[in-house]
């Protein structure tokens, strides 16, 4: 029973993972700006098959330039507060660095992009290993 109805709703295209994966990640790329790494681990939490996962958001992150995109979810998450006062505590930096990273952007982009926002580039060398992903 549970497998004929699963076979129609394929069959009339209800169930698509394809369809979804890259639904999915392009909503999340135009509407959130949220980060490949993001994207994939919530479409894997969604049991969608990780080739497929992967290819729905590389096709829809192949155009983009990801530095500018950390920039421009920055600006929208401390548009009330001022970014570089953020920067300029070392616990600020970390929980910037944390931020981005939980958004799906990699290490080695989101401490470029820190290092040219931050008053003090030292403040970011107690992430320490963080280049990694």
């Amino acid at each position: 029973e549970v497998e004929s109805v699963i076979r129609r709703l394929r069959e009339q295209g209800w169930l698509d993972d394809r369809r979804l994966a890259e639904s999915y990640a392009a909503w999340r790329l135009e509407n959130e700006g949220v980060g490949k790494l993001r994207v994939l681990d919530d479409l894997r939490k969604r049991r969608v098959a990780p080739k497929l996962a992967e290819r729905a958001v590389e096709q829809a992150y192949q155009e983009v330039d990801e530095t500018r995109l950390i920039e421009e979810y920055l600006r929208r998450k401390y548009r009330k507060r001022s970014l570089e006062a953020v920067l300029a505590e070392p616990k600020g930096v970390a929980s910037v660095y944390r931020r981005l990273r939980g958004a799906g952007f990699r290490a080695a982009q989101v401490l470029a992009v820190l290092r040219r926002a931050a008053r003090d580039p030292d403040l970011l060398d107690h992430l320490e290993g963080a280049e990694e992903d």
